[in-house]
């Protein structure tokens, strides 16, 4: 009974992405270009910001702060992913799945709380233009950065206080390419179905809640420009369009993770990929040509 109650399972198994070798090797090519094109367009972005006094508005400071995000989210999944795609077994250590859980909390918790901060941002600039630069000034950016890390910090560790503890003595194969909470939920030695309701019920709700938000907000905001007829209009409208088309392509794998009720493997799978290395390059590409 005592050994029961202990986990004995030291690594996991990823069952990947498929079991074609040639298809493994189209998705190595296909991840490792978008991975590096990921990398150097969001390090470009940080370095064009920091760099470049043009660029040192509260727009771009929250941009420099989404694609250093960015970074860390693929970078978080993705090296894992190329280098199995390699190799016959793919596996990682108990200790390895927790930290990538961890970072994948972390980064999209405070991922939603910036894209918040970035739409209120909008919201100053295109309705309250003359107030701006008092309302966005320098110490109001930090405290947005500051609570994003914060928040996403803490829920994160809310999420894996519940779950680390649990023991995992029997089933060690992960039917994706990274760690994910509700996977890794279902492979504990015991009854999990109301943690696991119960954590993928608190990512979806907040998702959900966090996607609804920003929708009306940039409709709301998209009303007000086109009530007004100043000539800075349809570049007001680029930059909106530009970020709600992030927006959309941030929650749309998000809701479908942890909202749709009948979830499809390899649907999940395509997503996942999206996900984790398409959009940090849309994101990107999007932001450099706006």
């Amino acid at each position: 009974m005592d050994e029961a109650n202990h986990s004995v399972v030291s690594e996991f198994v990823f069952l990947g992405l498929s079991d074609s070798w040639e298809m493994q090797l189209l998705l190595f090519l296909f991840s490792s270009v978008f991975y590096v094109a990921s990398l150097m367009g969001n390090l470009l972005i940080v370095l064009s910001v920091t760099s470049d006094p043009r660029l040192h508005s509260p727009m771009y400071f929250l941009l420099g702060n989404l694609s250093i995000i960015d970074l860390i989210s693929c970078s978080s999944t993705v090296p894992k992913m190329i280098y199995d795609l390699l190799r016959k077994d793919k596996t990682i250590s108990f200790g390895g799945c927790v930290v990538q859980i961890f970072f994948i909390h972390t980064v999209g918790g405070t991922e939603i709380v910036l894209l918040i901060s970035m739409a209120y941002d909008r919201y100053v600039a295109i309705c309250k233009p003359l107030h701006y630069l008092s309302v966005m000034n320098p110490q109001r950016c930090i405290l947005f950065l500051v609570t994003s890390w914060i928040i996403g910090l803490i829920h994160s560790v809310t999420q894996l206080a519940f779950v680390v503890g649990l023991p995992f003595c029997g089933p060690n194969e992960l039917d994706s390419f990274f760690c994910d909470l509700p996977r890794f939920i279902k492979l504990a030695c015991i009854e999990t179905y109301t943690l696991g309701f119960m954590v993928t019920a608190n990512s979806g709700f907040i998702s959900v809640a966090s996607f609804l938000i920003l929708i009306i907000s940039y409709i709301f905001i998209f009303v007000t420009v086109w009530k007004r007829s100043s000539g800075g209009v349809s570049r007001a409208f680029s930059t909106l369009l530009a970020h709600v088309t992030m927006v959309v392509l941030f929650f749309g794998p998000l809701i479908f993770f942890y909202v749709w009720p009948f979830p499809i493997s390899h649907v999940d799978k395509f997503l996942a990929i999206f996900d984790a290395v398409i959009t940090p390059f849309l994101n990107a590409v999007i932001y450099t040509q706006k």
